[in-house]
C-alpha cells in the first residue's frame, strides 16, 4: 500500500502546489485525483476498524438469541442495563486525538471482549470499560476525515468508512450464526462465549496492524484545505484546545446539533434490538440471524446513494429529512401490522436511516470546518450528548412490549420528529448566516475587515 509520505506522493503534492491557486486546469485536476486516490487507499483501513468496532459493540444482541440471558440469569431490565452502561462509559472519553489513538482504543476493547466475565456484574463492568475504550474512536474518525478531505468530499467518505455499520450488522450476523450454531459446548464453553472470544481476537490482531498504517495530520495536503474556504493554510491547527473548547461551548450551533443528535439516537435505538425484532417473525435463531443480513445490505446501498447525492448537490438537511421520513414510514408499518412480509419490508426501510445519521456528522464537520480545535470539541460534545440518547434508547424496547413493540416504535417516531424539527431550525439559521455573509461581501470596502474568507458559505 503506498504511503502518504513516500517520494512519489510528495512529488505529487509539490506539483499541485506549483500550479497557481484557483487555476482549474487538466494537469492540476489530474494531480489532485492521484493524491485523492492514494489518500482513499490509505484511509480504507478505517473501514475494517469501524466494522470490527460495531461488531464488538453489538455482538451482545446476537448472543442474546443463543442463551446469554438464561446463562447470566438476567431478568427485568437487566439486559437493557447491559446495553445502556456502554453509553455511560462512552460519554466520558470523547475528545479525539492523533490517529494512533484509534488502533490503541481498538486493542483495548478487543481485550475487554476476550476477557469478559460471564456474570451480570462482570458483563456490566466490561461493557462500561468497553464504552470508555470505544469513546474516542468515532469522533476521532470523523475528525481525521475532516482534516484530510474538502467539505464536498466529507459526507461520502464518512459514509464509506462508516459502512462498517452495515457490514458488521449484515455479515456480523452471518458470522455469528455460524459460531452460535457450531461452537456450543466446545471446551465446555457456551456458543455465545466463543462469539466474544473469536471476534475479540480478530479485533486485537487488526489493531496491531493498523498502528503502522493510519495517517495523521495532513501537512502534505494542507493546500487543498486552504482552497476550500479554510483560513490561510499557515493558520490551520494553531487554535489551542482550550480556545476550541471555549468557542464550542459558547456557540449555540454546537448545542443545537448535540441535542438533536440525542433525539436522533433515541430514534435509532432499534439497532441494538435488531435481531430481537427479526425474531418476532417467528423463525429459529440461525434463520433469524440470516434474515438480519439483507436489510443492512439494502441500507448500505441507499446510504451510499444518499450521501453521494448530498455531496454532489451540497445539500445536507433535505437528504437528512428524507432519510428520517422513510424510517418513520417503516415504524408506522410495524405499528399497524404483524404480517411477516410487511414487517420484514419495514426492517429494510429502517436500516437506511443510518445514512441520515452519517450526514448529520458530515454536516457538523462542514459547519466548523475552518476551526480544527473547535471542530474536534464540537464533534466530541455532539457524540457525547448524543449517547444520552443511547442510554434512554436502551430502555425503549422492554420485552413486555413485544412482540409488536408498538409503544417502542411510537417513541422512536416522536424522537425522529423532534430531531428533524430542530435541525430544520438549524437549516434556516445557517441559510440566514449565508445571506448575511453574502451581504457583507457586497458591502465591504476592505476585504481584511471580513470575518469569513471570500466565497465561504455554510453547507445546508
Amino acid at each position: 500500500m503506498p504511503t502518504l509520505s513516500d517520494s512519489k506522493t510528495i512529488d505529487t503534492v509539490v506539483m499541485i502546489d506549483d500550479v497557481p491557486d484557483g487555476v482549474r486546469c487538466h494537469t492540476r485536476d489530474d494531480l489532485e485525483r492521484r493524491l485523492l486516490r492514494k489518500l482513499d487507499l490509505r484511509m480504507s483501513i478505517i473501514l475494517i476498524l469501524y466494522t470490527l468496532n460495531f461488531i464488538d459493540r453489538t455482538n451482545i444482541s446476537n448472543a442474546r438469541l443463543q442463551g446469554l440471558e438464561k446463562d447470566l440469569h438476567l431478568h427485568g431490565e437487566q439486559y437493557a442495563t447491559t446495553l445502556s452502561i456502554l453509553s455511560v462509559g462512552y460519554i466520558t472519553m470523547q475528545v479525539p486525538g492523533p490517529s494512533v489513538i484509534l488502533p490503541c482504543c481498538m486493542l483495548a476493547w478487543g481485550t475487554i471482549s476476550v476477557f469478559l466475565d460471564p456474570s451480570f456484574t462482570g458483563i456490566v463492568v466490561a461493557r462500561f470499560f468497553l464504552g470508555l475504550a470505544e469513546a474516542p474512536f468515532f469522533p476521532g474518525v470523523i475528525f481525521l476525515v475532516s482534516k484530510w478531505y474538502k467539505r464536498d468530499e466529507v459526507a461520502l467518505r464518512i459514509a464509506l468508512i462508516s459502512s462498517g455499520i452495515f457490514l458488521s450488522s449484515a455479515f456480523g450476523s452471518l458470522f455469528a450464526s455460524g459460531i452460535l450454531h457450531g461452537m456450543q459446548d466446545k471446551i465446555g464453553q457456551a456458543a455465545w462465549r466463543w462469539l466474544f472470544y473469536i471476534e475479540g481476537g480478530i479485533t486485537i490482531s487488526v489493531a496491531i496492524c493498523a498502528m503502522f498504517i493510519l495517517p495523521d495530520f495532513p501537512e502534505l495536503a494542507i493546500s487543498r484545505l486552504a482552497e476550500d474556504g479554510y483560513d490561510d493554510a499557515d493558520e490551520l491547527g494553531k487554535q489551542t484546545t482550550m480556545q476550541g473548547l471555549r468557542d464550542a461551548l459558547s456557540d449555540r450551533k454546537v448545542w443545537l446539533f448535540s441535542v438533536a443528535a440525542m433525539f436522533q439516537i433515541v430514534g435509532l435505538s432499534f439497532i441494538g434490538y435488531f435481531p430481537t425484532l427479526c425474531a418476532t417473525l417467528g423463525y429459529d435463531t440461525t434463520v433469524t440471524l440470516l434474515l438480519c443480513a439483507p436489510p443492512w445490505v439494502f441500507g448500505g446501498v441507499v446510504s451510499f446513494a444518499l450521501t453521494w447525492y448530498s455531496d454532489k448537490k451540497q445539500k445536507r438537511y433535505k437528504c437528512f429529512m428524507v432519510s428520517n421520513a422513510i424510517c418513520v414510514l417503516a415504524f408506522i408499518i410495524s405499528i399497524f401490522t404483524m404480517d411477516k412480509a410487511a414487517r420484514y419490508i419495514s426492517l429494510f426501510l429502517m436500516t437506511q436511516v443510518i445514512g441520515g445519521y452519517l450526514l448529520l456528522f458530515g454536516w457538523i464537520s462542514n459547519t466548523f470546518a475552518r476551526e480544527p480545535a473547535k471542530r474536534a470539541v464540537a464533534i466530541a460534545l455532539m457524540n457525547a450528548l448524543g449517547q444520552i440518547g443511547g442510554i434512554i434508547g436502551a430502555y425503549v424496547w422492554p420485552s413486555s412490549w413485544g412482540p409488536t413493540y408498538r409503544y417502542s416504535y411510537a417513541i422512536c417516531i416522536v424522537a425522529l420528529g423532534v430531531s428533524t424539527g430542530m435541525l430544520g431550525g438549524m437549516y434556516l439559521y445557517l441559510k440566514q448566516l449565508n445571506e448575511q455573509i453574502e451581504r457583507n461581501e457586497q458591502d465591504v470596502h476592505d476585504i481584511n475587515e471580513l470575518r469569513d474568507p471570500i466565497g465561504f458559505r455554510y453547507l445546508v
